[in-house]
């Protein structure tokens, strides 16, 4: 959490004890500023985006040592996250400072010998998890005097937890695990890394916003108190996955496109969480996917692109409706809502959005949603610093509500998936008891 000046409370429980903390400053960078665009600027009332990653058997002084060092060589490339917010003449944001002692990252060091990795990997240790990532219930718009990016390395008995938070307005899952892998590219000892970001977002958007920001800290009536949250992980093998994808497209009109993998699931876990839920057949149930823009405007941007380049699709029917049907409407209903997601619909989304701009939150996803983050193609578990891949790759509690999922590639590689979902206590313990969700063993 963060104190009224600024500085994050140091942590120091029976378990976590806080020892270090340093800035780490890059050693040179060409600019010391970057605009925030269209794409970035919805975010600012989101949440830092978590995430943490495990590792076994390290020495853990010489390595972070190492991921220091290799900080501020891979800072040099992605220089907007050793920045701050800012704004500039006309009151348009943009991340400025970067390089500069004003900026720089955050490097906490902590020891908690009363853990092991193993401690940290199941569906229990969310609560412990919490305790070695930085920035818990801290707004992006916090950014203006915090840093952009700030990482926890903590001693375990056997092995490094490495937490780390990322200011969501400055970037999306995409950037932040290309970011990621460049960073340990460099750690291994590459003198340069595979794909060098592109840095220049007004090629995906150049129309400038002023944003009317609310006051800070952030005031107002108190929020009516929601039931407990329950977050566990899915573990979905490819012997599932293909079950899946086989079944969502057996019942589609003949000359329907295919359902992809990811579609597959997706009407799998909707019409799973629907069960579990409860809901009354003329309920609505939406389904939020929060898909990656950078092939689809127009002209593209490359893969390399470094920011935000999402946008939110939403599908929503009446949970009767999905329930009565095979596993292949909903499957078809989001296959419709991506495809319809062109280059005409992003532009228009952003042209309505630049005309009454509005913050969201995360939460502002639909009623009863279902609502999609991370993806199985970003290359978690091949995050190797030096020491080996991650045990475990997880995110944080930050940005999460009723019907939060989050998708993981599988450790064992292949099209296994980890589905990390987040579901109120009662809808949880239904899920947990439904074998056509679960399909035990398969």
């Amino acid at each position: 959490m963060a104190t009224e000046n600024g500085k994050r409370e140091e942590l120091e429980t029976e378990m976590v004890k806080v020892i270090r903390k340093t800035k780490i400053i890059p050693k040179k960078v060409e600019k010391r500023e970057c605009p925030l665009v269209t794409f970035d600027l919805p975010y600012v009332t989101f949440y830092y985006n978590q995430k943490v990653l495990l590792y076994k058997g390290v020495d853990f002084e010489e390595m972070v040592g190492k991921l220091k060092e290799g900080l501020r060589v891979v800072l040099e490339k992605f220089y907007p996250l050793s920045g701050r917010l800012g704004k500039d003449e006309e009151g348009v944001l943009k991340m400025e400072k970067c390089g500069e002692e004003d900026g720089g990252v955050e490097v906490v060091e902590a020891v908690a010998l009363g853990l092991c990795v193993e401690d940290l990997t199941g569906n229990k240790a969310y609560s412990l998890l919490q305790e070695i990532v930085p920035f818990t219930g801290v707004l992006n718009l916090e950014g203006f005097h915090l840093p952009l990016l700030a990482l926890q390395f903590t001693k375990l008995r056997d092995g490094l937890a490495m937490g780390c938070a990322f200011n969501h307005a400055v970037l999306d899952g995409y950037s932040t695990w290309h970011f990621m892998s460049s960073w340990a590219e460099i750690c291994r000892g590459s003198d340069t890394i595979s794909l060098e970001p592109f840095h220049d977002r007004t090629q995906a958007r150049n129309t400038r916003v002023k944003l009317d920001l609310p006051p800070f800290p952030l005031k107002g009536e108190a929020k009516p108190k929601s039931a407990p949250l329950i977050e566990k992980v899915f573990q979905f093998s490819e012997t599932a996955m293909d079950k899946f994808k086989a079944e969502a497209n057996t019942h589609l009109p003949d000359g329907s496109k295919p359902l992809s993998a990811f579609q597959s699931l997706g009407a799998h876990l909707w019409n799973a969480i629907t069960r579990a839920r409860q809901l009354k057949p003329e309920d609505y149930t939406v389904f939020t996917i929060f898909m990656d823009c950078r092939k689809r405007v127009d002209p593209p941007m490359p893969d390399s692109y470094f920011g935000n380049l999402i946008q939110a699709v939403f599908t929503v029917t009446a949970a009767g409706v999905l329930l009565a049907q095979p596993i292949s409407f909903g499957g078809a209903m989001l296959r419709d809502v991506i495809a319809s997601h062109d280059s005409k619909a992003i532009d228009g989304r952003s042209k309505e959005w630049e005309s009454a701009p509005k913050l969201f939150e995360f939460k502002d996803a639909g009623i009863n949603c279902v609502a999609v983050g991370s993806s199985p193609r970003f290359r978690v578990y091949e995050v190797d610093f030096g020491f080996g891949r991650p045990a475990v790759v997880r995110s944080g509690s930050n940005n999460k509500f009723d019907g939060m999922v989050y998708l993981y590639p599988g450790r064992d590689g292949g099209r296994s998936v980890d589905a990390e979902i987040c579901l109120t206590a009662e809808a949880m313990e239904n899920l947990e008891k439904d074998n056509d969700f679960l399909m035990p063993g398969v």
